[in-house]
């Protein structure tokens, strides 16, 4: 199978690509749009700041490229942000894919740090991305939320309940680290590759 992982100015890129082949998966890092187009499986991972993220995809015409995909996409952390309509991470109008905008964790309580970081639990899954999913435990680093919407195929809390993977036709994203999740995490990058 021919994976292909977005390249762009956002970390923990290579997380994923280790990922992968601990998977027998050996996947093409590229920013080539030909590359991107022809690839059966496209992930679009990342870590970083929303602003500067659109505004390196936007000069390459990137964000154009992962719109048109017609194979199965899989948006990770900020990747799934990036995903959505607008962010409040800098203010910007992101891909769109998802009719959803990305909010600041606002803390209620003093115990509420920001960012989120650490192992949560899933509830409420759907999808073929979260088959055997259910009530599983991930890892997440972010300061920004998708709330729950339409596309939400599974919640968790952190002072709200919010989207912790979305799916819309052939896109698919997590704001959790898959690459980070142990056997839960691996489990969903297969379910991916399977879809």
């Amino acid at each position: 199978m021919n994976v292909a992982i977005v390249k762009y100015n956002a970390g923990n890129i290579y997380s994923v690509v280790n990922a992968l082949r601990r998977m027998g998966i050996e996947p093409l890092l590229t920013d080539d749009a030909e590359q991107l187009k022809k690839a059966d499986r496209v992930l679009f991972p990342g870590q970083g700041e929303a602003r500067g993220a659109m505004e390196y995809l936007k000069a390459r015409r990137l964000d154009e490229v992962i719109r048109d995909l017609r194979q199965p996409v899989f948006g990770i952390c900020v990747g799934q942000q990036l995903l959505c309509r607008h962010s409040e991470e800098g203010d910007v109008d992101c891909i769109g894919i998802f009719d959803a905008e990305v909010k600041r964790f606002q803390p209620e309580r003093h115990e509420d740090k920001v960012p989120c970081m650490g192992w949560n639990q899933l509830y409420d899954t759907r999808s073929p991305l979260m088959e055997g999913i259910e009530d599983s435990y991930v890892y997440f680093v972010h300061s920004y939320y998708v709330p729950l919407c339409e596309e939400t195929i599974a919640t968790a809390d952190y002072i709200l309940p919010y989207s912790a993977s979305m799916h819309k036709d052939n896109f698919y994203a997590c704001q959790f680290h898959p690459e980070k999740s142990g056997k839960v995490g691996e489990r969903i990058l297969k379910n991916f590759m399977e879809i």
